[in-house]
């Protein structure tokens, strides 16, 4: 793919919700990444990204410091970012890490915690729903790390959460060439959260490692 420091730059500018700047502008360029905008191969520059956003090159160089150390992009000294490319294996490599982390620990989950923790979490089963039905990717892709983050927080343990968000959202990366997921699809995904969230509350163990497995396999 042809390289350049001046490559398209996110089309639309997205809502930012954050006081930090530099924190709305990793939002924001993390939700180019998902919905495709941030082209894999491409190189970026600060300056063209910070004028897109209305902001000064800085916040935009230390955003994609971050993305950097997530893997997302690496940084080429006086050139700018490259948006770094993804391959079927390295998604597949990733989907069994998560099986081997949130099987267990959801199995676990469905034989202790109380029915009523788990009802407190339709509300985020229905933020993504929500967001499937709108076809909005970014959002969507959002809303389905928060419904994953809610439920592993039940067992207690912040570290085994921060892993398996950092997992996920590498997961959530599109593969060079991929067609653009389709509204159906986030559809069918949302559904499933709701079947997960159901089998839990019912203790229904077999259900539970099959719907993982599936899911994490298709994020």
């Amino acid at each position: 793919m042809h390289e350049t420091a001046h490559a398209r730059v996110p089309a639309q500018k997205r809502k930012v919700l954050r006081h930090s700047v530099r924190g709305q502008v990793l939002d924001a360029l993390r939700a180019a990444l998902v919905d495709g905008e941030l082209v894999p191969g491409e190189i970026y520059s600060g300056p063209a990204l910070g004028e897109r956003f209305g902001v000064s090159a800085t916040p935009v160089r230390e955003a994609m410091q971050q993305l950097a150390a997530e893997g997302a992009v690496e940084c080429l000294p006086n050139r700018g970012f490259r948006v770094l490319s993804r391959t079927a294996r390295e998604r597949a490599e990733l989907a069994e890490v998560r099986a081997l982390l949130e099987v267990p620990v959801m199995l676990r989950l469905a034989r202790t915690v109380p029915e009523a923790d788990f009802r407190a979490l339709r509300p985020a089963v229905a933020a993504t729903a929500e967001a499937a039905a709108a076809g909005d990717l970014p959002g969507y892709a959002e809303a389905d790390r928060a419904f994953h983050r809610a439920v592993l927080r039940l067992a207690g343990n912040d570290q085994l959460v921060q892993v398996a968000e950092e997992l996920h959202r590498r997961a959530q990366w599109p593969l060079p060439g991929a067609p653009r997921v389709r509204r159906a699809d986030l559809v069918a995904d949302a559904a499933e959260h709701s079947a997960l969230l159901e089998a839990l509350i019912a203790r229904d163990l077999p259900v539970v490692e099959s719907l993982v497995r599936e899911h994490v396999a298709g994020a």
